[in-house]
């Protein structure tokens, strides 16, 4: 869950202009990248717990230019410039984004057999989202993917919770999001909530009936091989699950190896491409 310098935030992006659309009620901004290339699926970014529009950077840019695909580019309400949320989170946040305002958004924009980019939360997002069976989904690419919570992942969320307090985190976060505190807290809080421990998205797991590319950074502070060897095992019903497993890698792959990760996920494209 990095926050880290906003220099190069929209250097790829800056020619296409930050829109809005209705979903669920609530007002989301998104950039619409259009297609250069004809029968290429749509790409669909889905951020991670405290990400947004701006976060991507430049990768999305790149994805564009390298596969040819209309690529769309979301924040979820609460983040970036898109609406306030209605309040905090509830343990269930990760399904309501991927079983309601996910699937409006989709029918808003017009985006037809997409393949879904996520990281981290938005990974899960989109793993759900895939595996409820309702959406055509052309595939999944699930970056640092989170199917359950483990003692790990909340000993990382803690210490994010003192860094936030001690450092200048939030100040970092402000250059991204409307209301910084407000995309810390209710991400942090959720997470560290009792009631998260029984959080899971392995039942829908199963249902993902499309290709799966999942990604994940040797050493990644938030997600660990039990998450990738939940989707190995129990998406048996996808007609292929490829795992990459990156060196010198945390938790964000599209930053600290973006020509390998705009590789992979180049060729997974070209493998959906009907």
């Amino acid at each position: 869950m990095n926050a880290d310098s906003a220099g190069a935030s929209l250097a790829g992006m800056q020619r296409h202009p930050v829109r809005f659309v209705e979903a669920c009620g609530q007002r989301l901004e998104y950039i619409d990248i259009p297609a250069q290339a004809a029968r290429r699926p749509p790409l669909i970014f889905m951020h991670e717990g405290l990400g947004s529009v701006s976060m991507w950077r430049d990768f999305p840019a790149r994805v564009a230019a390298a596969t040819g695909c209309r690529t769309v580019v979301y924040s979820r309400h609460g983040h970036g410039r898109s609406s306030p949320p209605a309040g905090p989170h509830t343990v269930q946040f990760m399904h309501e984004e991927a079983l309601q305002v996910l699937p409006a958004l989709r029918e808003a924009l017009a985006l037809a057999r997409a393949v879904l980019v996520g990281h981290s939360t938005g990974a899960s997002m989109s793993l759900i989202h895939a595996g409820a069976g309702q959406w055509e989904v052309a595939g999944v690419v699930a970056m640092a993917p989170l199917c359950f919570a483990e003692e790990f992942n909340l000993q990382s969320i803690r210490k994010a919770k003192d860094l936030f307090r001690s450092t200048d985190l939030a100040q970092k976060l402000s250059r991204y999001h409307d209301d910084a505190q407000a995309v810390f807290w209710s991400w942090n809080d959720i997470w560290l909530d009792p009631a998260f421990k029984q959080w899971s998205i392995e039942d829908y797991l199963p249902g993902i009936r499309c290709p799966v590319l999942a990604i994940l950074g040797e050493n990644d502070e938030y997600c660990t091989q039990l998450q990738i060897d939940a989707i190995l095992k129990r998406a048996a019903n996808s007609p292929n699950v490829e795992f990459v497993k990156l060196t010198d890698c945390g938790h964000s792959p599209h930053r600290d190896q973006p020509k390998t990760v705009l590789a992979r996920l180049s060729q997974f494209v070209d493998q959906v491409t009907e």
